[in-house]
């Protein structure tokens, strides 16, 4: 365990959360994300949605885009499968669960392709998760029972702000929004990302939602710069406030 792992009890991930929302104020409780391989055993249920039917290329799945699960992880703890995620190539890809080669052959891969929203350098430079994951499990991190590989939010401009204010390495990414996940999970770093079409047109994120993603291994760390941003943030604010009374 981590120097920066709190003990794997729910009092100590509920504070954590709690400390998150406080200095970021996201606009719904932070997830926890776990990928687990074959030999882990996984003992969180499935959620139990059934399947729309499959386009003409035969694709389908449980919702209609893996970031999806972003949304419905923020109430309640599930396990998901590869062809759960399998509606989005693109996500599947980045998840883990489809090779590049095999990406290349979907439907939804082709046509953004054609339509030129990205082009195949930048499909073949997105971060993925390295290791074929079996399962990825989503929840609450209130309601974590270990260290999950990544924390996602959704937060706001100012959010954003103090999160690059607190760790300046923090990537600020573009589309696919996926991708964040993979990145803060394969080089254990702090990721965002403005979002993308697809995405927000899925999920029904706000206009002025972000996404950004924390490894879990880092989570103390992070809200510990996070608490001490937000110190001196507000004094500035307070600062800056004070001296604009004389512009009234």
């Amino acid at each position: 365990m981590s120097e920066n792992t709190p003990a794997s009890s729910n009092s100590a991930w509920r504070s954590l959360s709690a400390r998150l929302v406080a200095t970021l104020h996201p606009f719904a409780a932070p997830i926890a994300i776990s990928f687990h391989n074959a030999d882990q055993a996984v003992t969180v249920a499935r959620r139990d949605d059934t399947y729309p039917e499959p386009n003409e290329h035969g694709r389908t799945g449980q919702v209609p885009a893996g970031c999806v699960f972003w949304m419905r992880g923020a109430t309640s703890t599930f396990a998901t499968t590869a062809a759960d995620h399998a509606n989005c190539s693109v996500g599947s890809y980045t998840h883990g669960f489809l090779t590049l080669e095999e990406t290349a052959t979907k439907d939804d891969v082709g046509a953004v392709l054609e339509s030129g929203w990205v082009d195949r350098a930048a499909v073949m430079e997105l971060p993925v998760v390295t290791e074929r994951p079996e399962t990825i499990v989503y929840g609450p991190l209130a309601d974590a029972q270990e260290t999950p590989d990544v924390v996602l939010l959704r937060v706001n401009g100012l959010g954003l702000m103090t999160l690059k204010d607190a760790v300046p390495e923090t990537y600020i990414e573009g589309k696919p929004q996926c991708h964040i996940v993979a990145l803060a999970k394969e080089r254990n770093a702090v990721a965002a990302s403005v979002g993308c079409a697809l995405s927000r047109a899925r999920t029904g994120m706000h206009p002025e939602e972000l996404t950004c993603v924390i490894p879990g291994n880092r989570l103390q760390e992070v809200i510990t710069a996070l608490e001490s941003t937000v110190g001196l943030n507000r004094n500035m604010a307070n600062y800056a406030a004070k001296d604009a009374q004389r512009f009234s």
